[in-house]
């Protein structure tokens, strides 16, 4: 089994891997780096451009592992693009909204290179796109090789509870076996059930390891951590201040906005619109419309009716009025700049009355992490576009993360009883933890660590 990293950085980046397996071969993801940008965020495809790609699969619908997808397939035309029933209702939203963005930053920016891909071209590959339930194995091989007596591996998807569509892949071959984790997420959120992994066995286990340098606190629950989060939000709004939650347009709004919802109809937050993007409301109608067969908690919870969902318009967060007590849910999750919760962020920041409140990771070196950062009265660069501010808001950060902890993947290590495992999308520090860890507890499993190109003999 030959696989290759193509990664383009030593970090989570843009997920991207090569797989040649019993004479076939597949692309299991085609992200980008969600800190780079034009051609520098894209997955080394110029070191596979020679071979000829059967399938390309998808885990799902997040840009670092689909947002190069129309990329990959001009290196590989002959491919036909894999992924869940659920996944298949986002993908093309997903990328015809990066067509909007990277068109807009060209012009903001002055990145010559945007956009990478166009609305046609995204049209033009869509009659490539399969959905499958999770659970059903299919064979994935080229029709001529299968005709030619090369029977086709098959691979199957595997619930991983990471957001909606998500997926960990099998991939079977008659002498032996591959799973990719994807992003998986083992614990339940408050929409979506945690991953369905329970059966797996493989001889090669793909694995990611956000999470890897991070310890899970003694005594950590994601309730108290919720509901800690409710007396946040009371507590600003109690003042006549304003919240404002930086969220990742697909997953983490719905999971958050779920939550309101729950804790309106119990009665600890009042009835008032909530505040969000329009990317946002789209998935989040998606989510409603697909909860009959999505593996989750509150099946008849539909967001759209339980909640009054204000869309913001284009230039209203740098006028709306902050006062009063009004709740923002709103992209993007890192206050990445030109967008709605980077132009709120800044106008909320030096107001003690106002909240704003992390339920996700924020990269230090952006305006998220730097607002993270920030001692309360002492002045910081919040971006090139904002400048100086002072913080005198008050600022939290919570827990609600969609990535599984990294004693839940040590434990899927142990259950999936691989020969090797090849550690991804994480940080050098979080896969060296998950190297010595697995090392001192299964001394004969081989353990790789790839580095951007490099290709491993498992």
């Amino acid at each position: 089994m030959k696989i290759i990293n193509l990664n383009p950085a030593d970090e989570i980046g843009a997920s991207s891997w090569f797989v040649e397996i019993d004479g076939h071969r597949l692309l299991m993801d085609a992200g980008t780096h969600p800190k780079r940008d034009g051609n520098h965020s894209l997955p080394l495809y110029d070191r596979v451009k020679k071979e000829e790609v059967d399938a390309v699969v998808l885990t799902h619908c997040h840009h670092d592992h689909v947002g190069s997808l129309p990329v990959a397939l001009r290196h590989f035309p002959k491919a036909h693009v894999l992924m869940t029933e659920l996944s298949y209702f986002l993908i093309e939203r997903v990328l015809h909204n990066s067509v909007n963005v990277m068109k807009r930053q060209r012009e903001e920016l002055g990145i010559r290179e945007y956009p990478l891909f166009t609305h046609d071209e995204v049209d033009e590959i869509a009659p490539l796109f399969q959905g499958f339930r999770y659970n059903r194995e299919i064979e994935w091989a080229a029709f001529q090789k299968v005709r030619a007596g090369r029977p086709s591996p098959t691979l199957e998807f595997l619930d991983a509870g990471h957001t909606l569509g998500s997926a960990g892949i099998m991939v079977r071959a008659p002498r032996e076996r591959l799973f990719f984790t994807g992003d998986v997420c083992f614990h339940d959120q408050t929409l979506l059930k945690g991953a369905r992994f329970e059966d797996v066995k493989a001889d090669v286990l793909i694995m990611e390891t956000t999470r890897g340098a991070r310890a899970t606190l003694k005594g950590f629950t994601r309730a108290a951590e919720l509901d800690r989060l409710t007396e946040s939000i009371i507590r600003v709004l109690r003042r006549k201040g304003s919240v404002l939650i930086p969220t990742f347009a697909l997953g983490r709004t719905q999971e958050i906005l779920a939550h309101l919802a729950l804790q309106m109809r119990a009665g600890r937050l009042k009835r008032q619109p909530i505040y969000i993007g329009g990317l946002g409301r789209v998935f989040t109608e998606i989510y409603d419309l697909q909860a009959h067969q999505t593996h989750r908690q509150h099946s008849g919870l539909k967001l759209t009716e339980a909640l009054e969902l204000e869309v913001l318009e284009k230039g209203q967060p740098e006028k709306i009025r902050l006062g009063g007590g009004k709740i923002f849910v709103v992209t993007a999750g890192m206050l990445s700049e030109n967008t709605a919760a980077h132009e709120l962020a800044a106008r909320m920041a030096g107001d003690k009355n106002h909240g704003i409140f992390f339920v996700g990771y924020a990269d230090p070196d952006g305006p998220g992490g730097r607002l993270k950062a920030s001692k309360p009265g002492v002045p910081f660069i919040f971006s090139a576009s904002a400048g100086e501010l002072v913080r005198r808001c008050e600022l939290e950060d919570f827990d609600l993360s969609a990535h599984a902890n990294r004693e839940e993947l040590l434990e899927l290590v142990s259950r999936v009883e691989p020969r090797a495992v090849i550690l991804g999308h994480g940080d050098p520090a979080a896969r060296a933890w998950f190297e010595k860890q697995i090392h001192a507890r299964w001394p004969k499993i081989k353990v790789f660590q790839p580095k951007p190109g490099e290709t491993v003999q498992a």
